[in-house]
């Protein structure tokens, strides 16, 4: 069992950088469909970054559950993990600003291939685990719908805070 973790977690791994990379773009090779923009990023904040991150990370987990049914953990270490790489985004993007200045675009490229490894190594670690015990897959559910609801919110309500503004137009949102 231990490998066909491993091999899942690649193959989420790929995904997700594919369809990270493919939700980077959509939006603008769309058109700007609004149909789209609550999955893709509609400009380079970091909340928009975030966004591509989590929708390609929870559609693989939708998919791999079906192969994982007996795993009592699987909602939350998925939980866990797409927390860990949704969240580790903006700490390392504004650790790294904030020691360094302003970042070149390959090294935030890399930030999110970085997190998605992450993210995805984690989850295998737990995945491997004796000592992780879910007490409500229900409710690991319940707070990533919560997210997905957030992102797709936010994406035409956006708060006027730093993370979501866009450094290149000072923009919010769409």
């Amino acid at each position: 069992m231990k490998r066909q973790i491993g091999l899942w977690q690649l193959m989420g791994f790929a995904v997700t950088s594919l369809g990270g990379t493919l939700l980077h773009f959509l939006y603008d090779w769309l058109g700007e469909a609004a149909w789209i923009s609550p999955f893709s990023a509609v400009n380079e904040s970091t909340w928009e970054h975030m966004k591509i991150l989590f929708w390609p990370m929870l559609i693989f987990a939708i998919v791999q559950s079906f192969f994982f049914k007996d795993s009592e953990n699987f909602w939350c270490v998925k939980l866990r993990g797409i927390l860990l790489g949704v969240l580790l985004i903006p700490v390392v993007f504004y650790t790294y600003n904030g020691v360094i200045g302003k970042s070149p675009d390959w090294i935030n490229i890399a930030i999110f291939f970085v997190c998605a490894a992450l993210a995805y190594a984690y989850e295998a670690k737990l995945f491997n685990s004796e000592n992780i015990r879910c007490r409500s897959p229900k409710a690991s559910v319940a707070l990533l719908c919560v997210i997905a609801l957030l992102f797709i919110v936010f994406t035409f309500a956006t708060p006027e805070i730093g993370i979501f503004k866009d450094p290149l137009t000072g923009a919010y949102g769409i």
